[in-house]
């Protein structure tokens, strides 16, 4: 058998027949690693514990390797001057390891085919999860084989072609010599892989390698069949390169993001996989049965030039996006009954005489939601003939402002597609002209501009949300207890959660300054203008987030609003929602600790479990129903005039 043993930081392939003991692969161990170092300081070095390097559990020195090891484990050895000061940090080495829940991580059986053409946003983001494998169809087979048989044409006939036979970016006018040319394309890689910053998560580099693998697909990059392959083999296995999130300016395209995908393709830096979590890429490789890639002439830049960092984590703010905003109009609704707001700002000749559409989309689905005959409320009848005028913009104007977030996020995700499938390197291998062109493919541009305007887009709903936030939290507009808590003063109930969402708003409305609209010139004058949109996608994420939890804290608050409201119950579906999120908070009696409510309910959204609470009742209604209710509102005009006032209905009065 072979393990992969780790001594500090240095990761040594060490065979053995299993019958060793444990304490004899920190001996050798030790041994191999400061043979690397020339034995210098091996006599003082002795060996405090062995540990897997999955998990951290302590092996026994006594204990048989093959009883407690398979093969091509990774082992940590942890030396007696590797262990910290207790006083001044923790009591033992800290060493690389993985942190992602277990569900990040999913055996997949079925396939997705990829062609570089028919890629849709949610199949990315599935294939993200793991819950596909990947394999060619034979035309993009065919396609990917004529586009390598022009490259090697080409090579052939000596010719000087950007990329190929030449320098990069500023020399670009470099002729390479043939028998560097694989040098040539090692070397890119290598120099380029020069992120910083935390990795991104497996669930994200699975996204960028699919995607690549999808771009590459096309049979406009001039990659071999054969590497390829091994790009889709790893993507199967799991294996997953180390990626730094920051080091791209998005023209041309991702390069450092790339190079450190291609870098571990090619068995160096850092890996991970579930077996063995984060380790060096070559061990990574041989314990999954996967040899390392060799890049041919013209191979290393078609493995790094592209958009697809950009793309992907984009096409995450997507969808996420188009999932919270659907569940926003859900917690708008919720919030609007508990304020006993009206229902008459959403009727649809409203919306017919200012048709855009998602306005009509948001109104529609709060109609549905709300008081009809369908969804009856006996909330919503106890306050039908008050006084109050009309609500706050933040519960009347929501088909026009959750509306044109609708909208933006239908936009953004038809430039997202385009891009997953579009051929986004350089130079362009057509294999049907027999040309190889140098153009601006790679520029990334309409990603980066297209996730400004979501994350400006995406953020109003935060924006709105808080505002209904305030409103449940204020007596003096609620007619609810202040901060939604019994004995105030004793309890504080929501203030400080107020406090998170408002801090959330802030934070996102610098967040959502346009990076896209910077631009700075790199590569000597070659690159006199990037996009900027590797930081575009990653803070239109953070701005997302942030939406999904602050919609959480308001769905809490509108929760606990209703507690006051009983006997009285909302509509059917609504009554769903409240179902939902009791099941994994209870209600405020006392002060407690927040923070867990907040994240159970945040997930609720996240897995759209309120989406899916609701949709078939939204459902129900529109099939069931055909004419709209329109009950008396005071906002309402008749000509002959409106039913006799009542008093509205006071919240203190329930018990």
């Amino acid at each position: 058998m072979k393990l992969s043993l780790r001594v500090r930081g240095q990761w040594l392939a060490l065979p053995c027949n299993g019958k060793e003991k444990i304490s004899w692969l920190g001996d050798e161990g030790l041994k191999r690693y400061y043979k690397t170092k020339s034995k210098v300081g091996h006599a003082e070095e002795t060996v405090y514990e062995i540990r897997k390097a999955k998990g951290g559990a302590i092996l026994d020195p006594d204990d048989a390797v093959r009883d407690v090891l398979d093969d091509n484990d990774f082992v940590t050895v942890v030396l007696d001057s590797d262990m910290s000061s207790p006083v001044t940090g923790p009591a033992e080495i800290v060493y690389m390891e993985e942190k992602v829940p277990k569900a990040s991580v999913k055996t997949a059986s079925d396939y997705i085919s990829l062609d570089g053409n028919s890629l849709a946003a949610d199949d990315l983001v599935r294939l993200g999860k793991g819950e596909f494998l990947v394999k060619l169809t034979a035309e993009a087979e065919q396609n990917v084989q004529k586009s390598r048989d022009l490259v090697d044409e080409i090579l052939t006939s000596n010719k000087v072609v950007y990329g190929i036979t030449t320098g990069f970016g500023n020399f670009a006018r470099t002729t390479i010599a043939k028998d560097k040319l694989v040098e040539l394309q090692e070397n890119v890689i290598r120099s380029h892989a020069a992120g910083v910053g935390p990795p991104l998560s497996p669930e994200r580099t699975r996204m960028l390698l699919a995607l690549r693998i999808n771009v590459l697909a096309k049979g406009y990059s001039g990659i071999s069949l054969e590497t390829l392959e091994q790009y889709m083999a790893a993507f199967n296995a799991s294996c997953l390169p180390w990626v730094p999130q920051k080091g791209s300016v998005g023209a041309s395209g991702d390069l450092a993001p790339l190079a450190h995908l291609a870098l571990g393709m090619m068995g160096e830096g850092k890996m991970w996989s579930p077996k063995s979590g984060w380790a060096d890429a070559k061990y990574v490789l041989e314990s999954h049965n996967l040899s390392p890639i060799k890049p041919k002439p013209k191979e290393g830049i078609a493995m790094i030039n592209g958009t697809q960092l950009i793309t992907s984590l984009g096409v995450e703010a997507c969808e996420r996006s188009e999932s919270i905003a659907r569940q926003a109009d859900v917690v708008a609704a919720m919030t609007l009954e508990v304020l006993k707001g009206s229902t008459r700002a959403f009727d649809s000749n409203i919306q017919k005489v200012r048709p855009h559409k998602g306005q009509g989309l948001v109104a529609r689905r709060l109609r549905s939601l709300l008081h009809s005959e369908t969804h009856p409320s006996e909330i919503a009848e106890s306050h039908r003939f008050c006084d109050r005028v009309q609500d706050a913009y933040t519960l009347r104007c929501c088909p026009q402002v959750h509306g044109i977030v609708n909208d933006t996020v239908e936009f953004v995700k038809g430039v997202l597609v385009t891009e997953m499938n579009s051929a986004t390197d350089n130079p362009m291998v057509f294999a049907e002209t027999g040309e190889i062109l140098s153009g601006g493919n790679f520029h990334g541009e309409y990603p980066a501009k297209a996730l400004d305007y979501l994350a400006i887009g995406v953020h109003e709903l935060a924006n709105m949300s808080e505002r209904r936030i305030e409103r449940l939290v204020n007596p003096a507009l609620s007619e609810l207890p202040a901060f939604l808590t019994k004995e105030g003063g004793l309890n504080s109930g929501f203030m400080i959660a107020h406090c998170t969402a408002a801090s959330l708003v802030s934070e996102n409305k610098v967040l959502c300054h346009p990076s896209s609209v910077d631009s700075l010139t790199t590569s000597a004058g070659t690159e006199d203008h990037v996009s900027m949109g590797g930081f575009s996608s990653r803070k239109c994420l953070r701005v997302v987030e942030h939406v999904e939890q602050v919609l959480a804290i308001e769905l809490l608050a509108a929760c606990q609003a209703m507690e006051f409201l009983r006997p009285l119950k909302t509509t059917p579906p609504l009554e769903e929602v409240h179902k939902l999120v009791r099941s994994v908070v209870g209600p405020w009696e006392r002060d407690r600790y927040m923070a867990p409510d907040i994240e159970a309910v945040t997930k609720l959204l996240q897995e759209e479990q309120i989406w899916r609470k609701v949709k078939p009742m939204m459902d129900n209604y529109h099939s069931v129903q055909t004419i709209e209710t329109r009950v008396f509102s005071p906002t309402t005009a008749r000509l002959d005039g409106p039913p006799p006032k009542r008093r509205r209905y006071n919240s203190k009065t329930v018990k």
